[in-house]
C-alpha cells in the first residue's frame, strides 16, 4: 500500500515540479509528486527539448546546402520527415525516463493521476475518473503549468491548424506555412520549417518580431529572417480562415489593407493559458489573475500551506525560471531564507537561426527606468572565430548605468549566443560593473570575445572594430 502522508506534495512533474520535489527530498522532506501525463512536463516532452532536436536537424540541413563555402560537396541532400520526427521524440523519451530515475533515486514517491484539493492539506488523486489515493501534507506546491492559447475561429484541429504539439510531429513538411505570433515559439517553428524548405509567412500583431527583445536586436533578427526568405508582417492580424481540402485561405489585415493568402498549414503561437482548472481552488484564498496564480516572491499563495510555481504562476514562462522558483519555494518552506527571485536576472533564449539571447533591461526599458546609459555594440564580423565558423552574422549589445557602471542588460543575436548569455547572467547576479568585465580575460579564439569587446565599446575602448 502506497504511503499517503507526506511533508510536501508537488502537483505536476514538469521542470518546476520535479526539481522542487528533488530539492525537498535533499532537505530531508518526505515528498511526493502527482503527474497526470508525463514526467518532465511540456518542456521536456513537447517543448524545450524536442524542438531543439528539430532545430538541430534544420541547422544541419541548412549547412548541407552551403557546403561549397567550406570546400565540401555532397550530392542531392534530402530528408526523411518521419525519421526527423522519430529522432526528436526519442530524445524527449530518453530524458523523460531520466526524470523518473532521478525521482526514484531521491526517494520521491510518484502518483500517476490528477490531483484536486479536497480540504486543507489534502489532495484527492484520480485517474480516468477512478480514485487512486487521498494524500495529505502540510505543504502543497501547485506546478501544473500552462497550455497553448487558442484564437477564436482558429482553434487547432491537428490537420490544417496546428498548435505546438502538432507542429512537432508533422507527417510531412508542408509546402507553405503561416505562423501566427513571433515570440520564441512562433519564430522557432518558423525557422525550422523555413530551413526544411517550406515557404513561411509570420504574422505579428505588435510592431516588431520577438517583441520582448531589445528593439535593435529585433530589427537585426528580422533582417536576417527576411534575407533567408521568410515573409514577415508586423502590426498585422489574422481576421479569419477558410478551410479547403488540404489548405486554408487566410485573411490578414495590415496597414489598413486586407489580403488573402493560401497556405497548406497554420501554426498558432499566440501565448499560453495557466492550467488552473479542476485544482479545487474554489473556496480557498488563492487569487487567480488572467489564468495565473498570484504568488509572493517565495511562491506562497493567499492560502496558508499552498504554493504555486512555474508557468502556472505567471511570466516569464521559461523552464529555468520554473526550476529555480521551485528551489526557492522549497528552501523557504524549509526555513533556509533563500534570496527571492529577481526576474531581471533570468536569461531568455530563442533558438532560431540566428539565435537570440538576452538578460536584464533593454536599452529602452533602462531609459524608462530613469537610467543614464552607456551602450556598447560589437558585430560578429569583427570576431575571428565567427568568421572561421562561417557565422559572421550577429552582434552583441551591452547596456550600462553611466553613473555606477552596473550592467543593466545584455542582448545577443548570432550563432551559439544561447550558450554565451550565461556569462552576462553571472555578471548581473554578482552585481559586476564594467571594471570587472573589462578585467576578465576571455579565451581566444572564441565568439565569446565579442562579449568583452561589447563591454569595452560602451566605454570607447573596443580594440577590434
Amino acid at each position: 500500500m502506497a504511503e499517503t502522508s507526506f511533508d510536501l506534495i508537488v502537483v505536476g512533474g514538469g521542470p518546476g515540479g520535479y526539481v522542487a520535489a528533488i530539492r525537498a527530498a535533499q532537505l530531508g522532506m518526505k515528498t511526493a509528486v502527482v503527474e497526470r501525463e508525463h514526467l518532465g512536463g511540456i518542456c521536456l516532452n513537447w517543448g524545450c527539448i524536442p524542438t531543439k532536436a528539430l532545430l538541430r536537424t534544420g541547422e544541419i540541413y541548412h549547412q548541407l546546402h552551403h557546403l561549397k563555402e567550406f570546400g565540401l560537396a555532397a550530392d542531392n541532400p534530402r530528408f526523411d520527415a518521419a525519421a526527423v520526427v522519430k529522432r526528436s521524440r526519442g530524445v524527449a523519451k530518453q530524458l523523460s525516463s531520466g526524470v523518473a530515475h532521478l525521482l526514484k533515486k531521491n526517494k520521491v514517491t510518484v502518483f500517476d493521476g490528477e490531483a484536486r484539493l479536497a480540504g486543507k492539506g489534502t489532495l484527492a488523486v484520480t485517474k480516468a475518473g477512478q480514485p487512486v489515493a487521498t494524500l495529505a501534507a502540510p505543504h502543497i506546491i501547485l506546478a501544473t503549468g500552462a497550455r497553448a492559447r487558442e484564437l477564436p475561429g482558429l482553434e487547432a484541429d491537428g490537420k490544417l491548424i496546428w498548435n505546438y504539439k502538432h507542429a512537432m510531429v508533422p507527417e510531412a513538411i508542408p509546402g507553405s506555412l503561416l505562423v501566427i505570433g513571433s515570440g520564441a515559439i512562433g519564430i522557432e517553428f518558423a525557422s525550422f520549417y523555413l530551413a526544411m524548405g517550406a515557404k513561411v509567412t509570420v504574422v505579428e500583431v505588435l510592431d516588431r518580431v520577438l517583441p520582448v527583445e531589445d528593439a535593435e536586436i529585433s530589427a537585426f533578427a528580422r533582417k536576417s529572417f527576411v534575407g533567408q526568405g521568410m515573409r514577415i508582417l508586423t502590426s498585422a492580424a489574422v481576421k479569419g480562415a477558410r478551410k479547403g481540402g488540404n489548405n486554408l485561405v487566410v485573411t490578414i489585415e495590415a496597414g489598413g489593407k486586407s489580403e488573402e493568402i493560401t497556405v497548406d498549414r497554420v501554426i498558432s503561437a499566440v501565448g499560453i493559458v495557466g492550467n488552473t482548472e479542476n485544482l479545487g481552488l474554489e473556496g480557498t484564498a488563492v487569487k487567480v489573475d488572467r489564468t495565473h496564480v498570484v504568488i509572493d516572491p517565495f511562491g506562497r499563495t493567499g492560502e496558508p500551506g499552498l504554493y504555486a510555481i512555474g508557468d502556472l504562476a505567471g511570466p516569464p514562462w521559461l523552464a529555468h525560471k520554473a526550476s529555480h522558483e521551485g528551489v526557492i519555494c522549497v528552501e523557504a518552506i524549509a526555513g533556509l531564507h533563500p534570496h527571492p527571485m529577481d526576474v531581471t536576472n533570468i536569461p531568455g533564449c530563442t533558438y532560431c537561426r540566428p539565435q537570440v539571447a538576452s538578460v536584464g533591461l533593454t536599452e529602452a526599458r533602462a531609459k524608462e527606468a530613469g537610467h543614464e546609459v552607456k551602450v556598447g555594440r560589437f558585430p560578429f564580423i569583427g570576431n575571428g572565430k565567427a568568421i572561421a565558423l562561417g557565422e559572421p552574422e550577429g552582434m552583441i549589445k551591452t547596456v550600462f548605468d553611466a553613473k555606477t557602471g552596473e550592467l543593466l542588460g545584455a542582448h545577443m543575436v548570432g550563432a551559439e549566443v544561447t550558450e554565451m548569455i550565461q556569462g552576462y547572467t553571472i555578471a548581473r547576479t554578482l552585481e559586476s560593473t564594467e571594471a570587472e568585465l573589462m578585467h576578465t580575460v576571455f579565451p581566444h579564439p572564441t565568439i565569446s570575445e565579442a562579449m568583452h569587446e561589447a563591454v569595452l565599446d560602451a566605454y570607447g575602448r573596443a580594440i577590434h572594430f
